[in-house]
């Protein structure tokens, strides 16, 4: 080693130290209060100085090639910098589809209407609508993470700035379009390229970003159903985080899978399908958790030493795995607690029908060992889920060669909260433009545009109102800080340079408050206009006059927004929790007579969707409201889920025709199970229990060891079932308004 490289290795370990020093490596930074500002973390601080650099360098690019509006290019590196390169570039990709659908769009509605202002005004409020109508049914829940439909509101966004700025000159609307258009792709490029520069092993890091989502969601049910067997009360409470947390890693390995590149295979794939299977494992656990409970029903030492054993296995579980790339010890482990679940199955079947040299078991014996096979059974098919779990886990972090495997993100569309959304966006645009032609306001083409940009961004949520609350919260801070450089600071520089010295401090502030999250909205707003009302140009500066003409505008029409969110289609979360509960019922009543079974994954995701919506939504609604309906959710995904198994041992036609009309006749009444008015809670759950009778006598009279698995199958489908049923009948029992004030 020579003494360059000697040098530049120490210069190197007292860098890395002093950073030590200032971020010490485990200790979480806090970002509360004003911490964001004087202590920021140093994965927030280098983003935020990387996003500043970036957006004055496109201002810089911009200025020297004398565009008419240079500020657009610095907007669209804040609107599209994110924390994590795989973020950023499925940000770009689908800001930059939005872009060319908009600038399209835009273009036509000037040349179609350039003399028509109220034609205008409708075409430009239902083009608007249909973007947010389509972005609602995109794939993913609709947050503003979701990048699909971020292409959609980019798409409202282009379609916005560019018909406003055309309907004034309407001859130069292909120039307009063009320049507007520029200023992003220089944007989304440069965001992209200076990102991609600070990116280390990128590849192998997603590869490990993936591997931890894994492991934190197979502890996290590990603990939660380890808790369970071992008769924590409060399990169902940790079992709704676990699903939360599902959701949540789940939806970030569409990033990991950008960042691995072209190279990779398919393992987001089966990250995807290990996680749907972590919530399968957990649904499976439910269920166990029901037969448990039973009434009557007390755990036998057989069944409490393999519990021990599942529960010891489970805990140290995700530890294995974390220390080793190989599973299969931990599989083997597996293994052997399966084969001593099936074993016991077998030993109880013997016991209970007797053999060559023993007789068979009294009924009240039966019973009890009845019972028993069941939790055994149950605790079996729970492993069984885990084996399947593990080893899509292990396919996705050692990729098979001519791997076709594919687990597409799943959608769940819902067209009234679509045509909502499309409804309110239309209708406060339009009034805007009502606003604008009626008073001949001279800045009313900007008014319509700040307008239309906030419905483009916030009507695919379901509380826009608030999101636009926090985004005017925003707009003030930017308004004062460009006051500022407006009136003070900027009328001194001559040059670029100097104007960018300025704009560093107040552009890095607004990056580091991105990080903190109770100021990610102000933050996006005040990154986003601040630029705006800047209006830097090489051969003017703006005025005291302009800059209001700006910040007026800017001010009012987010406040108008806001307040048309709150009185056209406000959302409601006492009528959401309702219509969601009418659908479960309805959900219910498909799956027991539908032609086309759903897959149990299905129903599993699609409640999981729900838990999520309900969570995210719940704003002011007591505790007590909020866990009688995740109970409710999760009570209705179990019962779905034994539904959809007792169809399927229907379709097999292995039990006696006694006990197959029996379940049949069950099925027809949970056919009849929903309906706003008048439930037939009460038939549904007779006819249950008495299926469970039949078949428990049934049972004991079968001498065929394969027939009588099968009957004991539907029983534990059934047992969970009235469990189900029984403990949850207010939320099951459709004539009741259940636990929302409004509606009793």
């Amino acid at each position: 080693m020579n003494s360059l490289e000697l040098s530049l290795l120490q210069f190197q370990t007292r860098i890395v130290a002093f950073l030590r020093r200032l971020w010490p490596p485990g200790v979480p930074v806090r970002q509360d209060h004003m911490r964001w500002l004087f202590a920021p973390g140093l994965f927030t601080f280098g983003y935020a100085l990387r996003t500043t650099i970036t957006s004055l360098i496109a201002l810089g690019i911009a200025l020297w090639w004398e565009l008419g509006s240079p500020q657009w290019a610095a907007l669209t590196v804040w609107m599209v910098a994110q924390g994590t390169r795989g973020k950023s570039v499925a940000k770009a990709r689908w800001h930059l589809f939005g872009m060319v659908v908009g600038t399209i769009c835009a273009v036509l509605l000037v040349a179609a209407f350039p003399q028509a202002p109220l034609m205008f005004i409708l075409m430009l409020a239902v083009g608007i609508g249909t973007f947010c109508f389509i972005g609602t049914l995109l794939p993913g829940p609709a947050t503003m993470t979701n990048y699909r439909i971020h292409g959609m509101r980019a798409s409202g966004f282009t379609y916005a700035i560019i018909s406003l700025d055309g309907i004034a000159d309407p001859q130069h609307i292909f120039m307009i379009a063009m320049s507007r258009a520029t200023y992003i792709v220089l944007g989304i490029v440069l965001e992209s390229t200076v990102s991609s520069l600070f990116q280390y092993r990128l590849g192998a890091r997603a590869q490990d970003r993936l591997t931890h989502n894994f492991l934190t969601a197979i502890d996290g049910a590990g603990q939660t159903l380890a808790s369970l067997l071992a008769g924590d009360s409060d399990v169902l409470k940790k079992a709704r985080q676990v699903f939360a947390n599902i959701t949540t890693l789940s939806d970030q390995i569409e990033f990991a899978e950008v960042e691995m590149g072209a190279q990779r295979g398919h393992e987001g794939d089966h990250a995807r399908a290990a996680l749907a299977r972590v919530a399968m494992l957990l649904s499976r656990g439910l269920d166990l958790a029901a037969l448990i409970h039973i009434p009557g029903n007390v755990p036998g030492a057989a069944f409490n030493a393999t519990s021990a054993k599942v529960q010891a296995f489970l805990r140290d579980m995700a530890g294995q795995l974390e220390m080793t790339d190989d599973i299969h010890p931990v599989l083997a482990t597996l293994s052997a607690l399966q084969a001593e679940c099936r074993q016991s199955v077998a030993d109880s079947l013997e016991d209970e029908m007797g053999s060559a040299t023993s007789d068979p078991a009294p009924p009240a014996v039966a019973h009890i060992l009845s019972q028993q096979r069941m939790l055994h059974y149950g605790l079996g098919e729970m492993l069984d889920e885990l084996e399947q779990a593990i080893i899509q886990f292990d396919a996705s972090r050692h990729p098979l060669r001519h791997d076709h495997f594919h687990y597409r993100i799943k959608t769940f569309r819902d067209w009234q909260q679509a045509f909502t959304n499309s409804l309110r966006a239309s209708v406060t645009i339009f009034g805007s433009g009502l606003i604008w032609v009626t008073t001949a306001w001279s800045s009313g083409l900007t008014f319509m545009m700040f307008v239309s940009i906030v419905c483009s961004l916030f009507s695919t949520l379901e509380k826009p109102a608030l999101a636009t609350k926090a985004f005017l919260g925003g707009a003030i801070w930017a308004s004062v800080m460009a006051a500022v450089l407006v009136l003070w600071v900027l009328p001194t520089p001559s040059t670029y340079e100097v104007m960018a010295m300025c704009l560093m401090v107040p552009m890095l502030m607004g990056g580091l408050a991105f990080a903190y999250p109770v100021l990610i909205l102000g933050a996006v707003s005040y990154n986003l206009f601040l630029p705006i009302l800047l209006g830097p140009g090489n051969q003017s500066r703006l005025d005291e006059v302009s800059f209001f003409n700006t910040a007026m505008p800017l001010i009012l029409g987010l406040w108008y927004s806001m307040w048309v969110f709150r009185l056209v289609l406000p959302f409601d979360t006492n009528d959401m929790r309702w219509q969601m509960r009418t659908r479960i019922l309805r959900g219910l009543r498909h799956v027991a007579r539908s032609r086309t079974l759903p897959t149990t994954l299905y129903v599993v995701e699609r409640n999981v969707d729900r838990f999520v919506r309900l969570l995210t939504d719940a704003e002011n609604t007591p505790d007590a409201i909020i866990d009688a309906y995740l109970q409710g959710i999760l009570s209705a995904m179990t019962i779905g889920l034994n539904i959809i198994r007792l169809r399927g041992i229907l379709e097999r036609h292995l039990l006696p025709s006694a006990a197959q009309e029996v379940v049949t006749e069950m099925m027809a009444r949970m056919a009849q199970f929903s309906g706003r008015y008048g439930g037939h809670y009460g038939r549904t759950a007779r006819a249950t229990k008495f299926a469970i009778d039949r078949i428990q006598n049934m049972t004991q009279q079968e001498g065929n060891l394969g027939v009588r698995l099968e009957m004991n199958g539907a029983l534990v489908c059934l047992y969970v079932i009235s469990y189900e049923l029984d403990n949850n009948q207010k939320f099951f029992d459709a004539s009741s308004p259940y636990l929302d004030p409004v509606l009793t």
